[in-house]
C-alpha cells in the first residue's frame, strides 16, 4: 500500500524537521515547505492527501496560502498557530481549514489530528462504499454514495467536516443536535472549547445550501439547544 503524502509547511525549519519524523514514524511520506508560495508549487507537482500549514510565515503567509488552495481543492488542512486568541482559530476555520493546533503542540497530538482528518478525508472520498444512499429534504440532496451534495440540481462543493455534518444532520432530520453532540459525532473526540468550531463550520455549510443564510431553509437553529435539519 502507497503510503500516504503529508506536506508540512513552517518557516520555522526545527519545527519542519520535527513533525517530519514523528509523521516518518507513523509510515507517512512527507515533503516539506518553508512558505505558502513553496507550498503552492509543492501541491503543483506533487499528490498530497494532507497538508499541516504555519500561519505566520514569509512571502505568502498561511491564511493567504489556504485561500488559494481552497479555490481547487478540499484536502484535509491543519492550521499551526502561536497565536491563542479564539479570533486566530475562527479565522484559520473560516478560510476553509478543517483543524486547528496551537504552537507549543505535542507532537503526539498533531499525529492523532493528522490520521484523524486523513480518515474522514478517506471515507469521503471512496465512492465505492458499500450502502451508499441518497438523501434528499426539498431541493436539497445528499448522494452518499458519490460524496455529492446538490442544492436545487447544483453541485455545492464541501470540505469532509462539513459534509460530515450536514450528513449527520440530514440523516437525523427533525432531531436536535448541540454543538457538544456534532462534535462528539464529527470528531470522535470530548467536546471541550467545541462552541466556535462547530459554529464556524455550521456557517459556511448555511452560506453553501442557503440561499439567504440568515433565513435558512434547511438549517435551523434552535436557540439554547444546538442545530438542525427540517424533516421534509
Amino acid at each position: 500500500m502507497t503510503a500516504q503524502t503529508i506536506l508540512v509547511c513552517d518557516d520555522d525549519r526545527e519545527i519542519v524537521e520535527a513533525i517530519d519524523i514523528y509523521l516518518q514514524q507513523e509510515g507517512y511520506r512527507v515533503l516539506k515547505a518553508y512558505d505558502g508560495e513553496e507550498a503552492l508549487e509543492m501541491l503543483k507537482d506533487n499528490e498530497v492527501h494532507l497538508l499541516v500549514m504555519d500561519v505566520m510565515m514569509p512571502r505568502l503567509d498561511g491564511i493567504r496560502a489556504t485561500l488559494k488552495i481552497r479555490e481547487q481543492s478540499s484536502i484535509p488542512i491543519i492550521i499551526l498557530s502561536a497565536k491563542t486568541e479564539d479570533s486566530d482559530k475562527i479565522l484559520g476555520l473560516n478560510i476553509g481549514a478543517d483543524d486547528y493546533v496551537e504552537k507549543p503542540f505535542n507532537p503526539l497530538e498533531l499525529v492523532a489530528r493528522v490520521k484523524s482528518q486523513l480518515r474522514r478525508y478517506t471515507q469521503l472520498g471512496n465512492a465505492m462504499d458499500a450502502g451508499g444512499e441518497v438523501y434528499t429534504v426539498g431541493g436539497l440532496s445528499i448522494n452518499d454514495d458519490l460524496k455529492e451534495v446538490t442544492v436545487d440540481g447544483e453541485v455545492v462543493k464541501m470540505t469532509p467536516i462539513e459534509y460530515n455534518i450536514l450528513l449527520l444532520l440530514v440523516k437525523n432530520q427533525g432531531k436536535v443536535f448541540s454543538i457538544n453532540q456534532i462534535y462528539e459525532n464529527i470528531w470522535n473526540e470530548d467536546a471541550i472549547g467545541a462552541d466556535n468550531t462547530v459554529a464556524v463550520h455550521i456557517r459556511h455549510i448555511r452560506e453553501k445550501i442557503e440561499i439567504n443564510p440568515k433565513e435558512p431553509r434547511y438549517l435551523k437553529v434552535v436557540w439554547g439547544v444546538g442545530y438542525k435539519i427540517d424533516k421534509s
